[in-house]
């Protein structure tokens, strides 16, 4: 017994070789169970009558719905729950809630553009090898992989389809960059704000460390992500807004050819001709009820962008023509209200639909 205890207390037992041994086994183990769980599923269905991958399908759900121009109906849990069951051919299976902030989409997004099996399985190994990327840049010793990967968490958050691996991977990696690239761990723990009950903790121990740029790299992660969601997720909401008030028709037409860009997943740069109309309808209005700071050098930009945003895109990897766009809705957008709040009546000075 004393040995035993001595054995316990000093490690000693856990040799190099059995740490890899026994790492092996329980990634034979676990490798076994996820085939022969998958093997005995009925189809894209469990034996428990649960999708493969379980916790994923809500993930899925919301990204073709996301497809569908219907993202805010993941937030809808009964509008979730049918697009759920529609992945699986109508069958019956649990409800998965979306409970994630807007710019998780952009993930659902990606997955619901392959077939279910085929976007999980993207989605287990791109989060994995993130996952793997930081444990093994944290400990670079030739037998971190493996045990990094044998770790049986692993295997529970490949059973359930979830996004643990990624969340190891922003955490661990901001943490590991913190001395060497403070603004890159920065923009690391925003984006851990897709599940900020993980970051309560963060910015005491940021303040505590004076980590002043890390703290503002995250902010202004955070910043981009709520500005982005905004921008493509909300931008029916400002259109409702703009058609349903006295705005003049001029600002609703070039808000509205520029929103039809902006909503759209796939928009190519021959696509931009189109913003030759939310020009030409803001240049009407301007030219009738005058510019206001930087508009006429905005529409020169909107005007030229369709020579420049393919070519600086494969050069730099710079998304120009989608800056623009945004620029363009956004100077619309504050037309719209000043033109609103210079008017006493709300409709003065405007040209009516």
């Amino acid at each position: 017994m004393t040995h035993i205890w001595q054995g316990l207390r000093s490690g000693q037992w856990l040799t190099a070789a059995r740490a890899r041994g026994y790492s092996l086994i329980l990634l034979g183990i676990g490798a076994l169970a996820v085939a022969g769980w998958i093997a005995l599923s009925d189809g894209l269905i469990d034996r428990n009558g649960k999708p493969i991958g379980t916790d994923f399908s809500n993930v899925y759900a919301a990204g073709k719905l996301t497809w569908q121009g219907r993202p805010a109906e993941a937030y809808e849990p009964a509008l979730q729950h049918a697009e759920e069951k529609a992945v699986f051919g109508g069958r019956e299976v649990p409800f998965y809630g979306w409970h994630y902030p807007p710019f998780f989409f952009a993930v659902a997004f990606i997955v619901a553009a392959f077939p279910y099996a085929w976007g999980l399985a993207l989605w287990v190994a791109a989060s994995l090898a993130a996952y793997l990327v930081a444990i093994r840049a944290i400990l670079p010793r030739p037998e971190t992989l493996l045990t990094a990967t044998a770790f049986p968490a692993v295997f529970v958050n490949i059973g359930h389809g979830q996004n643990g691996f990624l969340t190891a991977a922003l955490l661990g990696g901001a943490l590991q960059l913190l001395d060497i690239r403070p603004w890159l761990a920065g923009v690391l723990i925003g984006c851990l704000a897709y599940k900020p009950q993980f970051g309560v903790l963060i910015p005491i121990a940021l303040l505590a460390g004076g980590r002043w740029s890390t703290i503002a790299a995250a902010m202004a992660t955070v910043a981009a992500l709520v500005a982005l969601s905004f921008a493509t997720l909300g931008v029916g909401v400002c259109l409702a807004w703009l058609w349903h008030g006295g705005t003049a028709f001029e600002l609703k037409a070039a808000a509205l050819a520029t929103a039809s860009l902006l909503a759209t997943p796939y928009v190519l740069d021959y696509d931009l001709v189109v913003l030759a109309v939310a020009i030409a309808f803001f240049a009407r209005h301007g030219l009738r009820h005058g510019f206001r700071a930087f508009e006429i050098s905005l529409l020169a930009a909107a005007w030229i962008v369709p020579l420049l945003s393919r070519g600086i895109a494969q050069a730099t990897g710079i998304p120009l023509g989608l800056a623009v766009l945004l620029t363009l809705y956004a100077l619309i957008l504050r037309r719209a209200v000043l033109d609103r709040a210079h008017s006493p009546a709300g409709t003065h000075g405007f040209a009516q639909a």
